[in-house]
């Protein structure tokens, strides 16, 4: 059994080795991570234990990342397929834990099954980046495996060996935070500890009290307190933590309801699954209430059917261990995503398979029918795994693929663009990047970044377009004034020199002091002959920013307007600041030339 659920994970997900990283979270990863590409090195250790880039500290990951470019250097293939034998040794691992903890052969195999097989899984397997979902997930396994044994025989070592086994996968990813709770399910069913009635093996353990039972894991909840506090604090040093005013208590409990269902549904129905799901704020009152309805309704249920353990256990499992990603605390700008699920889903196919096996049981189903239905099922989960395994490609086609499946998904058009942009797609990455846009309400800074790569690609007018956003929109003046500033080299490119004068002068009223607003202005009074203001403007400029580029600038002023004396002044000052005169001269010349000034 073990062979045949390797085998057909291995199959299915062949198309793997020929999927590249995509861009996102893999380029700042692995792809431009200087630390992780250098091989296992001691700096590469050093980093894993004080690094929380990207908002989480896990080294056991980073550890895994840099073994990779050890032993496969740039190759996707070998990253992925990294990936691929974790979540395989995974699924083999639920097996084994299932089927020595209940004795039921079949029903274990095909929860590992569809575990192994799951699309809503392929994220996590697929996605470089990912590596430390299936990493936490394999010490998160391990751990329940030994606990079962510690709760059939005792023994210091086995509990040592949970505990430790806790804390490795807590190094991979906190998410796995919840594998107390978790125990502690294990304990009703199937091993029946908290009462001996509900275990499901042939020799249950000894029964013990509840209060007894949460002492004997409060090691395990001290970690836990310590791994969530490290991953606040981590969150907040990597900027990922969001606001109340981004996104509100009530919002955030509205959608977690909602999304709760939607990764039901996402179980049941595994189609036009998207690596990125927007937050869009409160999902309305009539969808929240439906949702809310239909948990309070199997929650009743589960906990009327005493006699049927395993429901309880699964359904707790499932709502317990997406606790820590349902959004309550907000982290990034997504809504959910199938990553989340990796653990979670594990609770649902306990449900649905047990619950089928005793239904079939009931109604005297033969076993040849109930063997017919389960292979369909895994393998049209495993076909739906073969095929979305195809978008994984590239960043192109993932991306292009989640635009399409997904409706209003500006996360998606915005990673897209900068996808193409790292092909050199520029003008495509500017469509795209508009298309984001139309469909979410960026904030300042952000719309002010797009008008800057709009410029850099030669979108003048569309530059222009942005950064009118920011300095009629915004209320921060520094940002509004580096919007005007940015307007006026635009409008320069487009030899609209007036216009460039007017918006740097609106920068100097926000800000009269700004270096590059003066200097943009005295090089625009020089180019319509109005040497005076130009010295003027240059001395202002100076004396808050001085540079030896400037003071050859201010030089060539004081020059045409026949002030050589000072102009030489200046010249001997620039010479005496500089580290690089020629360099200066060549980049003085470079800039009169930018605005349009071809006088020697």
């Amino acid at each position: 059994m073990c062979l045949l659920l390797a085998v057909a994970t291995l199959a299915f997900y062949n198309p793997i080795a020929h999927c590249g990283f995509v861009y996102s979270d893999d380029v700042v990863y692995v792809m431009q991570n200087p630390a992780i590409r250098s091989g296992l090195t001691w700096q590469a250790v050093s980093y894993a234990f004080t690094s929380v880039n990207t908002g989480i500290w896990h080294p056991l990951t980073w550890l895994s990342h840099a073994l990779d470019f050890q032993l496969f250097g740039q190759n996707p293939a070998g990253h992925h397929y990294v990936s691929l034998l974790l979540h395989t040794t995974n699924a083999v691992l639920l097996f084994i834990l299932l089927l020595e903890a209940t004795g039921a052969g079949w029903p274990s195999l095909i929860v590992a099954a569809l575990f192994a097989l799951h699309p809503q899984n392929v994220e996590s397997v697929a996605w470089a980046a990912e590596r430390k979902n299936v990493l936490s997930m394999f010490f998160f396994l391990l751990a329940l495996w030994l606990y079962g044994r510690y709760a059939r025989r005792g023994g210091t070592g086995r509990y040592l060996g949970v505990v430790s086994l806790f804390a490795l996968g807590l190094l991979a990813k906190p998410q796995i935070i919840t594998l107390p709770c978790v125990l502690l399910l294990w304990d009703y069913w199937p091993l029946g500890r908290m009462f001996a009635r509900g275990s499901s093996i042939a020799a249950p353990s000894a029964p013990r009290s509840f209060q007894y039972l949460v002492r004997e894991k409060l090691p395990m909840f001290f970690l836990a307190a310590v791994s969530a506090l490290i991953t606040v604090w981590s969150q907040h040093e990597g900027s990922a933590l969001r606001t109340l005013e981004e996104y509100s208590l009530a919002a955030r409990a509205e959608n977690a309801i909602v999304c709760y269902v939607r990764y039901i549904a996402h179980t049941l129905w595994p189609v036009r699954l998207s690596p990125i799901y927007p937050h869009t704020g409160s999902p309305g009152f009539a969808r929240m209430a439906g949702a809310f309805v239909l948990l309070a309704l199997v929650t009743f249920f589960v906990l009327r059917r005493r006699d049927l353990r395993y429901l309880a256990v699964g359904w707790f499992w499932f709502l317990g261990t997406l606790v820590p990603m349902i959004g309550i605390v907000q982290v990034g700008e997504q809504a959910m995503a199938d990553r989340y699920a990796y653990i979670p889903m594990i609770g649902l196919s306990i449900m649905l398979v047990w619950g089928m096996a005793e239904v079939a049981q009931r109604t005297h189903v033969p076993n040849a029918w109930v063997a017919v239905a389960a292979a369909l099922a895994v393998g049209i989960m495993g076909t739906l795994t073969y095929h979305q395994l195809s978008y994984w490609h590239d960043g192109e086609t993932l991306w292009g693929y989640a635009a399409r499946v997904t409706e209003r998904n500006y996360l998606a058009h915005a990673e897209l663009a900068m996808t193409l942009n790292g092909e050199g797609k520029f003008d495509d990455a500017i469509s795209e990047f508009r298309a984001s846009e139309a469909l979410y309400d960026y904030p300042p800074d952000q719309i002010l970044k797009i008008g800057m790569y709009e410029q850099r690609n030669g979108h003048l007018q569309g530059a222009i377009e942005q950064y009118s956003k920011v300095s009629n929109g915004s209320f921060n003046p520094q940002l509004r004034s580096t919007a005007w500033i940015q307007a006026g080299s635009a409008y320069v490119q487009l030899q609209n020199y007036n216009q460039a004068r007017e918006s740097y002068e609106s920068a100097l009223r926000l800000n009269p002091n700004d270096a590059s607003a003066l200097g943009a202005t005295a090089l625009l009074a020089q180019r319509a002959g109005n040497f005076t203001e130009a010295v003027d403007r240059w001395n202002r400029a100076l004396r808050v920013e001085p540079s030896d580029v400037g003071f050859l600038l201010l030089a060539d002023a004081l020059r045409h307007a026949g002030r050589f004396q000072e102009a030489q002044a200046a010249e001997d000052t620039a010479q005496r600041i500089s580290l690089n005169l020629d360099g200066a001269r060549k980049n003085a010349v470079q800039t009169k030339l930018f605005f349009g000034d071809k006088s020697s």
